[in-house]
């Protein structure tokens, strides 16, 4: 699509994940990803995320800028998180990344 643009920067926020009180996910090192007409989105490494809380969805989706997206959910969340095991060369850096709907910056 002309004029479709996507830019990912290191980023050093501070951001996390709470659902219903519980931490999914803590981190200084997200990289965020500007796409045309979206959001930033924030895209944490696995090792600041508790995967061990979350499970594999049968939910998969295919984005024709980054590729074919997993999904993961919570027992009361479904696909609340998804990441690209195998993005397209332009967005190699956000590979085994995860990725909330919601995520929060935290100040100071």
């Amino acid at each position: 699509m002309a004029g479709h643009t996507i830019n990912i920067e290191q980023g050093t926020d501070h951001v996390r994940v709470v659902v219903d009180g519980q931490l999914l996910a803590e981190s200084r090192r997200p990289l965020l990803l500007h796409e045309t007409g979206l959001p930033v989105r924030y895209y944490l490494p696995p090792e600041d995320v508790r995967t061990d809380l979350l499970t594999r969805s049968d939910t998969h989706t295919h984005c024709p800028f980054k590729g074919d997206a997993d999904y993961w959910s919570l027992p009361d969340a479904a696909d609340l998180v998804w990441a690209y095991p195998e993005p397209k060369d332009e967005v190699a850096r956000i590979k085994g990344y995860l990725c909330f709907y919601d995520t929060e910056v935290v100040q100071g």
